[in-house]
């Protein structure tokens, strides 16, 4: 995670962005002290990258990368305002120990189009990453690739439009998707939780599970309590000033899948 030190809205890249409506940076910095807490109170360990003056959107560390099994794929962002970000965690990544840290060939905004379902990646495209980044996750990371494709651009990137809840378990908005890949999503995810507008304008499945709890904005309400159904916890979190650069929860958490057991066997 990334503190949001420099978090503003100066520019806009998405549907989201106001630069005319003013960020209130202590308010900012306490909805993400909180989740940090709430991701240690859950037993998660977090570690944190330094923040850089001029990187607004540096908070929404997710996008620039994406590990699994300890092996790191950088990212390659559209956005030139956003294109420095990549270097400092990849630089993290070396510094760190990660296995292969590179740099893609194509454009790829780490887990906001990417995300792990047990033992696929889900990837997203139609917005910001190129659909040849895809090959590219398949052959760095070592895992099948299932390309969805975005048509709505209120929902960028796919962690706005999905969210996984655990190996086997999705939840995403239908209208999101283009039709060919809605159907991929309804033979991946036969028993998958149907989200409805009423939440995801808050970003509601910008989540992040253990498989267990799931924490989501405190505002989606309808879909903490279908997963409740369900038989996840959910665990609110008021993160609603991140929603003015159209940033949520998982966009400020990047999961380092493995880094634990790589250290430990160091």
């Amino acid at each position: 995670m990334c503190p949001p030190t420099f978090f503003d809205v100066v520019y806009s890249i998405n549907e989201w962005m106001r630069p005319e409506d003013p960020v209130d940076t202590a308010l900012a910095m306490s909805q993400w002290e909180h989740l940090v807490e709430t991701y240690r109170r859950l037993g998660h360990e977090v570690l944190t990258i330094d923040p850089v003056p001029g990187l607004p959107d540096m908070v929404f560390v997710t996008d620039s990368g994406l590990v699994i099994d300890g092996v790191a794929l950088g990212a390659r962002y559209r956005s030139e305002q956003r294109a420095a970000e990549a270097d400092h965690v990849l630089r993290w990544f070396r510094a760190n120990g990660l296995l292969r840290p590179t740099r893609p060939r194509y454009i790829n905004e780490g887990e906001g189009d990417l995300l792990v379902v047990g033992d696929i990646v889900c990837a997203g495209t139609g917005f910001r990453t190129d659909e040849r980044a895809h090959a590219e996750v398949a052959r760095h990371l070592g895992r099948r690739v299932v390309t969805l494709r975005l048509i709505d651009p209120r929902y960028y990137h796919l962690n706005t439009a999905l969210g996984v809840l655990d190996d086997h378990t999705a939840a995403y908005l239908p209208r999101a998707f283009a039709p060919e890949s809605l159907a991929v999503l309804r033979d991946l995810f036969p028993d998958a939780v149907i989200a409805e507008e009423a939440d995801t304008r808050w970003l509601g499945l910008n989540l992040v599970s253990d498989g267990r709890n799931v924490v989501l904005p405190s505002q989606a309400q309808r879909l903490a309590g279908r997963l409740a159904e369900r038989g996840y916890t959910p665990v609110p979190v008021d993160f609603s000033e991140f929603l003015k650069s159209g940033g949520g929860i998982k966009c400020c958490t990047l999961e380092l899948r493995g880094y634990r057991e790589l250290r430990a066997g160091r």
